[in-house]
């Protein structure tokens, strides 16, 4: 059970090696951008690659029938989106896994990847865990840990760690059908949350540490993106760097600086090197100072959105 990137590679690398997945359980197909292009996930492009059957429920957990049917030994998650009802959690005879992206209880939710980085995080990693009935809260099998680099970004990090969790499976999974294991529960008292990303998220402010506004704006680079305000005009970043140099008020445009656009923050300056504004495509910083950019510098970007 999965739907995105993360999951699709877990599930392809589990095919390669011979594992007898007989479906998938995924999100329903999806319109995406401004033509509404109906478009299938990436779970979904690799079952039909390998003709395995599909199911995408609307809401699983009314409509699970079809997928007990099937007399599943073993389940696994992976970043799929819903929660599964209790029926699927105490069906399988060797139980259902999740993949977590996050070293639990750490980080428990949705968006364990992105917030790792947006909160700042040294280091992350992922979690094999049994699912049960409340979010993340299941006892963990296995766990491992990987730095998070100071320029990773929510698409670098999720790679590794879907490398990560693809190597975690192949070297688990068999001692896991065969119940060779020693579940450790969790320690609640150390649980943290890392809560579905909302659109309010997305927004920028620049009053704050310039660390914790480069750490904001690349947790979420590639997607959703981030973005900031001036004169009720919003500009999306695509690839930032961070001084440990003040240069000026926070939110205010400075200019060019190696070559790129640098916005004044507490304790440093934020450098975009890449920029989109509103309806326009992403530009360089350079480009985009030698058109539009130059009217900006000693205006602020707004604290609010």
């Amino acid at each position: 059970m999965g739907t995105p990137e993360f999951a699709a590679h877990c599930l392809e690398g589990l095919l390669e090696k011979g594992y007898n997945i007989v479906a998938v359980v995924t999100q329903t197909d999806k319109e995406v951008g401004r033509k509404k292009v109906l478009t299938y996930s990436k779970v979904k492009e690799v079952a039909l690659k390998y003709g395995i059957k599909i199911f995408q429920p609307q809401k699983i957990r009314r409509e699970y029938e079809d997928i007990l049917a099937l007399d599943p030994e073993l389940i696994l998650t992976c970043a799929y989106g819903q929660i599964i009802p209790k029926a699927i959690l105490d069906y399988p005879r060797c139980g259902c896994i999740n993949t977590h992206g996050s070293l639990l209880p750490k980080l428990r939710g949705g968006a364990p990847i992105q917030r790792a980085i947006i909160e700042g995080y040294k280091e992350t990693g992922v979690t094999l865990m049994y699912m049960s009935e409340k979010m993340d809260e299941g006892d963990m099998l296995f766990k491992k840990s990987i730095k998070i680099e100071d320029d990773d970004t929510n698409t670098t990090l999720f790679k590794k760690l879907s490398d990560l969790a693809l190597e975690m499976l192949l070297e688990h999974l068999d001692a896991i059908i065969d119940g060779d294991v020693k579940p450790l529960k969790q320690d609640p008292s150390e649980a943290t949350y890392a809560y579905n990303l909302k659109k309010e998220d997305e927004f920028i402010s620049f009053n704050q540490d310039a660390k914790r506004v480069y750490d904001h704006i690349r947790g979420l680079l590639d997607e959703p993106g981030a973005y900031g305000i001036i004169e009720g005009k919003s500009y999306k970043f695509h690839k930032v760097r961070y001084l440990a140099k003040e240069m000026g008020k926070p939110g205010e445009v400075l200019g060019l600086y190696d070559k790129a656009l640098a916005i004044a923050c507490k304790n440093g300056t934020i450098l975009v090197d890449e920029i989109q504004a509103a309806g326009k495509k992403k530009m360089d910083a350079v480009a985009f100072y030698n058109g539009s950019g130059k009217s900006l510098v000693g205006k602020e970007f707004s604290d609010e959105q």
